[in-house]
């Protein structure tokens, strides 16, 4: 049995604000080093599947350009590999409204490969996941999607889930959509695994009578219905979900944490990305650094603490970091102190800059700023 994979880029651009103004929610950049497609594509690459297709919708130049030949990914071959699926690509006149009417456009992915088994995937929730386990236990239940969730405690006010059920036992008793987490709930982790002939039967057939929304028009509406049977898999490791610009930030900090780091980033199923050479980074004698995630490239002369450092980052003398994620290419001048912030990539901020957000709400600065 062979599983394919479809990754979704788009799906929650809106949630992200202007982080995602000129990127897909797929490529932005997460925990130092790493794009958020990088942990759906390993977890899949990681799990033997060796066809994926990346539905895309706009704003995908920065993903292209990131994935580039899937060297890294060892995508980059005769038989399968990685399908960049654009809009309008299959003669659609609009844009798609939910992922229903995104698997319209990967119909023809879909037709081709010889996967008997499909692996949908947000790319908006980090773990590591092994999606052979996934796969029995959908196969021994004989259910018509299982559903991987997780039981938790909201990790901030007003968190919600998409989709998560009640369940009794292993019987899932009732199907809710956009409400409250809750750590009763079982809530959906945005990863679905059905039988592909399935799969393309419920694009076809809900596409032709108008409905878009894969959680509410299918999975909902069937259970409702009573016409579908629901499995669950439990996943009871870490993970983080990025569903907005405050658990975005929040995340990145948390890899501060070793138990977090070593449940994220198993050496026994890597998380790959796209290789850089970069030079080692360097500390002044005059540096000050406590607590924090830095990558290569960076020239660190001023102080940082419990802040995620990105590549070619400087930090000059005098210049005082917390809090902080600092994308790519960023530079911050002498006397200058930033708290709470999020920079974007290639950010100027210009000597003795006072910048503070909190840690509920932090500061965004957007893409190539001076400030």
């Amino acid at each position: 049995m062979k599983l394919a994979g479809i990754i979704f880029s788009n799906i929650y651009d809106d949630t992200m604000g202007d982080l995602t103004r000129h990127r897909t929610v797929a490529s932005l950049p997460f925990g130092g080093r790493y794009r958020q497609i990088d942990f759906a594509l390993s977890n899949m690459v990681n799990s033997g599947i060796s066809a994926v297709g990346v539905v895309t919708k706009y704003n995908y130049q920065s993903l292209m350009d990131h994935l580039g030949s899937c060297t890294e990914w060892d995508l980059n071959r005769k038989n399968g590999g990685l399908y960049i699926i654009p809009p309008f690509s299959t003669g659609h006149s609009t844009v798609y409204r939910g992922k229903i009417e995104a698997m319209a456009c990967a119909l023809q992915f879909l037709y081709r490969t010889p996967a008997k088994y499909v692996v949908l995937s947000d790319s908006t929730v980090i773990c590591n996941i092994d999606y052979e386990d996934v796969l029995e236990s959908h196969v021994a239940s004989g259910v018509d999607v299982t559903v991987v969730c997780n039981r938790a405690a909201p990790t901030f006010a007003g968190e919600r889930r998409d989709l998560a059920f009640r369940m009794n036992g292993n019987v899932v008793t009732d199907v809710l959509t956009g409400c409250e987490a809750d750590k009763k709930l079982y809530g959906s982790m945005g990863m679905f695994v059905m039988e592909k002939e399935k799969l393309i039967h419920v694009v076809e057939d809900r596409v032709a009578h108008g409905f878009f929304h894969f959680e509410k028009d299918y999975i909902q509406r069937e259970f409702i219905n009573g016409t579908i049977e629901i499995g669950v898999y439990e996943f009871g490791r870490i993970i983080l979900r990025n569903e907005d610009i405050a658990s975005y930030f929040k995340n990145n900090l948390r890899l501060m944490k070793e138990s977090v780091r070593s449940e994220i980033f198993n050496s026994n199923a890597p998380i790959y990305t796209k290789v850089r050479d970069e030079v080692p980074t360097y500390y002044g004698t005059q540096a000050k650094v406590d607590d924090c995630l830095i990558a290569d490239g960076c020239t660190i002369e001023g102080e940082a603490e419990n802040s995620v450092i990105f590549r070619d980052v400087t930090i000059e003398a005098g210049a005082k970091v917390r809090n902080c994620v600092i994308m790519q290419g960023s530079h911050i001048k002498r006397g200058a102190e930033l708290n709470c912030v999020i920079l974007d990539k290639e950010v100027t901020i210009s000597e003795d800059t006072f910048l503070s957000g909190a840690m509920t709400a932090p500061a965004v600065i957007n893409k190539r700023r001076v400030i």
